[in-house]
Order: C-alpha cells, then sequence, then structure tokens
C-alpha cells in the first residue's frame, strides 16, 4: 500500500519512487538520509497501521476488531452516543511501532531520523480520521444519534505526507555529553535546541538529483522517462530531463466509434484514428 501510494504521489518527479520494490523493506534502498527517505518511512509506517486497522474493522484478524472502549458513551454538549463499529487505529498504530520500527537497531542518526518519520506517519493518520453518524428516529426524524471513527482513504494520507515531504525539516543529532551516543534530533541551523514538530518530516543530508542512475543513493535516473514538453513544472521536458533533451515518438490510435445497432441484427461502427505524440528523455 504505501509503495503504491508513494509512487502515485511522485508520478511528476524525477525520483518516482522506483528504486522501491518488493525485495525493498522500508525504503533500505535509500541509504542517503533524505527527504525522499523520510516520505519513504513515514508512508510505510503510515500504511501499515492503515492496513492493519482496515483488516481488524472486517473481521479479518482474530486478535482485534471495532474499538469498543467508547461503545455506549454519550456526548452530552453535542447530542450523540458513541455506536456502531469504531476502526480501532490504535491498535493499527500499535503493531506498525512494533511491527515497522524493529529493524532500527543501529544507535545512530539515521535511527533517530527514521523513528521519527515513522511516527510521523502514523500521527498523520490517526489525525486524519473521521467521526461518521447515523440518526435514528420516527420517519426519518433524528430523536437519537450514533457516531463511530472511520479510517481515512490512504490517499488522503498520502497526500498529506507529500505536503509534510514539501516542507520538510533539515536537523542535525545531538549526542550525550559522556557516551557521546546520539540522543535526539534539533532543527538545523538554529542556535538552539529546538526539536521538529511530531508531524514534521525530518531530513539529516540533502537530496541528490537524480538525473542519473546512482545504485548508491537510490535513483535510477530519468532516462526513458515520460516528460510534458509544454509542462513548466517537475514533468516538463527540461526539468524531468535534466538538460539533456528528448525523444519524440508519435503514435497512431485507431478505434471503433460511432457504433449504431441496425435491424435486424448487427452493429456497424466507424472506424476513428488519432496521431499523438509522446515525450520520453534522452
Amino acid at each position: 500500500m504505501g509503495i503504491n501510494e508513494c509512487q502515485y504521489q511522485f508520478r511528476f518527479g524525477r525520483w518516482n519512487c522506483s528504486a522501491l520494490g518488493e525485495k525493498t523493506v522500508f525504503g533500505q534502498e535509500l541509504r542517503v538520509g533524505s527527504r525522499e527517505a523520510a516520505f519513504t518511512y513515514a508512508i510505510t509506517a503510515a500504511g501499515v497501521a492503515h492496513a492493519v486497522t482496515a483488516a481488524c474493522s472486517q473481521g479479518n484478524l482474530s486478535n482485534c476488531g471495532c474499538d469498543r472502549e467508547k461503545q455506549g458513551y454519550y456526548n452530552q454538549a453535542e447530542g450523540w452516543k458513541w455506536g456502531g463499529c469504531s476502526a480501532d487505529v490504535r491498535y493499527g498504530i500499535d503493531f506498525s511501532r512494533r511491527f515497522v520500527d524493529a529493524r532500527e537497531i543501529k544507535k545512530n542518526a539515521r535511527r533517530l531520523m527514521n523513528l521519527h518519520n515513522n511516527e510521523a506517519g502514523r500521527k498523520v493518520l490517526e489525525e486524519r480520521m473521521k467521526l461518521e453518524c447515523k440518526c435514528h428516529g420516527v420517519s426519518g426524524s433524528c430523536t437519537t444519534k450514533t457516531c463511530w471513527t472511520t479510517l481515512p482513504k490512504f490517499r488522503e494520507v498520502g497526500h498529506m505526507l507529500k505536503e509534510k515531504y514539501n516542507a520538510a525539516v533539515q536537523v542535525e543529532v545531538v549526542r550525550a555529553s559522556r557516551l557521546r551516543q546520539p540522543t535526539f534530533l534539533r532543527i538545523k541551523q538554529l542556535r538552539s535546541y529546538q526539536k521538529p514538530m511530531e508531524t514534521d518530516l525530518v531530513y539529516i543530508e540533502k537530496s541528490p538529483n537524480y538525473c542519473e542512475e546512482d545504485a548508491a543513493t537510490g535513483s535510477v535516473g530519468t532516462q526513458g522517462r515520460l516528460c510534458n514538453r509544454t509542462s513548466p513544472g517537475a514533468d516538463g521536458c527540461d526539468t524531468m530531463c535534466c538538460g539533456r533533451g528528448y525523444n519524440t515518438h508519435q503514435y497512431t490510435k485507431v478505434w471503433q466509434c460511432n457504433c449504431k445497432f441496425h435491424w435486424c441484427c448487427f452493429v456497424k461502427c466507424n472506424t476513428c484514428s488519432e496521431r499523438t505524440e509522446v515525450f520520453t528523455c534522452k
């Protein structure tokens, strides 16, 4: 789930998560502690929590189900009570912590960065939880109302984390005075010990340009990537192709169109065609 969402969010960028595949475990191929690595860890941790929570609500897991803690409690201020099947997001988040965070065993700056971004992804998911309600009463009246919490669509979480990626904060490690081990992260270029916000994505190294293939950074380059000749944005050929230029491919698409049924009994269609151009980076 996380990898697919990553590829969707970065479909127009030089880096489009293409270094991440089935053999990649939680962005391990992204050895550089860049903002791309930050997004990868955050979206993966959120994806695990989302998938487990959804499976609990659907009854697909034996160890969890609906969140019954609020069941029956009444909200006097707004006049509704908890009911239905609330998504047990706390179980999903706890599972994600145990499963995703377990691989962070080295006591270094990258461990602190990864753990922070994992938690940021889960926090964004938790904050996007929604309240749904249903009215009960005669003839559609709302004599009583029951409400429950539901998961957001994962695309919403992806959009929010992409915004967090755009505003990612560069940090540096603060080491313990005696053991010299990494203790916590602080925002770089500030004359204070200010820590990043819980939902900030953080990175410790600047991103490579991802123009050329480089296994060390997890870049597959942009050669052969589709680009938009007229776009001034990141998907434009000038930006995507890194100044190398682009190739133009012409295709003719042919299909049956304007089909009509004639009595009796056959369908007659016209043949339509359209000539299109596709541009790929050199």
